[in-house]
């Protein structure tokens, strides 16, 4: 072969080189977001489950790609987006916003693994076999929050001991509401305590929910877990300093907003902990094989400054078990 024809045959062996190494490099891994609510009320539970797949190794972007879902708190909308979902041959769906879209994602398909953050119990639903043996092709985080609003009771009749009648907002379109309430209910009849149950499904319910309380003479509130009451934690926090209420909250983000108290777990923890498992099966691991997490800690928070706005006086002893305190 003459000097020019090596020289030729060599370049175009370097173009070939790497188009044979592009063609060869494995497609990038998709995972679908089933959510329901929206993109902007979910950027701090989107932060920390990007901050669990980092822990796995995965970046978005770079080695995993994301489909994003968003019902906008339409759940009548999360068929169809599960459907497309499927249909787009994901590798594994995460859903958020609790029971709804875990449900939805379910019954959508049996193959694709799917990894939630859940309010209640993933067993009493049918989500999951067991907490250690899930079976199927569902696993994820529980965050118990529906099974802890019988110690909210508890801590807000400690914060508001002389209030005879105490408030309890809920959506009667989320799915564990009945049990929210039953639990309640008991608590309340164990401790003598009278509650009044409002519905709220929207953020128009809201006013009317809190004029309620006022027409009630309600010397306080508690916000039961719930997606809903979760993306509109501004506004109730804002609606409770204006009436006056002391209201206790399922999470921090109320408190850390202006609300009074919160007790519960954490929901970025839980959501870290869903982009781990994420991470997990897309390296391999099967959903059935991976034990739906629990939180084993629980924190007490409590804003001194949104108390003193109010009028209202916490006592040292709920002070002093506090994990944090925002003065």
């Amino acid at each position: 072969m003459q000097r020019r024809e090596f020289i030729l045959a060599l370049g175009g062996a370097a173009v070939a080189w790497p188009l044979a190494a592009r063609a060869q490099r494995p497609a990038m891994p998709v995972i679908g977001l089933l959510g329901s609510s929206s993109a902007d009320d979910s950027i701090h539970v989107m932060a920390a489950l990007r901050a669990g797949l980092n822990e796995s190794g995965f970046i978005e972007g770079q080695n995993v790609a994301v489909e994003y879902r968003w019902a906008h708190d339409n759940y009548d909308r999360l068929p169809a987006l599960a459907a497309e979902l499927v249909n787009r041959q994901v590798a594994v769906i995460v859903t958020t916003g609790a029971e709804p879209s875990a449900l939805v994602a379910k019954a959508a398909t049996t193959k694709i693994p799917i990894v939630f953050v859940i309010d209640g119990d993933p067993v009493s639903i049918g989500l999951v076999d067991s907490l250690n043996r899930p079976g199927g092709n569902v696993t994820g985080m529980s965050l118990i929050a529906s099974a802890l609003e019988a110690k909210r009771l508890e801590l807000l009749r400690e914060l508001v001991p002389r209030s005879t009648l105490i408030a309890v907002l809920v959506n009667p379109d989320y799915p564990d509401t009945d049990f929210q309430v039953g639990g309640l209910e008991a608590a309340a009849s164990d401790s003598g305590q009278k509650i009044y149950v409002l519905n709220a499904r929207n953020e128009g319910d809201l006013d009317t929910a809190f004029t309620t309380i006022v027409q009630q003479r309600a010397g306080a509130l508690l916000v039961a877990a719930d997606p809903l009451f979760n993306r509109l934690h501004h506004q109730i926090v804002a609606l409770a300093a204006r009436y006056k209420v002391p209201a206790i909250y399922e999470s921090r983000e109320f408190v850390a907003a202006g609300g009074v108290i919160s007790y519960g777990a954490s929901i970025a923890g839980a959501y870290r902990g869903a982009g781990v498992y994420a991470g997990k099966i897309l390296k391999g691991a099967k959903p059935a094989d991976l034990p739906v997490q629990q939180p084993t800690t629980f924190e007490l928070v409590i804003n001194l400054k949104a108390a003193k706005a109010i009028g209202l006086e916490i006592a040292p002893t709920l002070l002093a078990r506090a994990d944090e305190v925002i003065e």
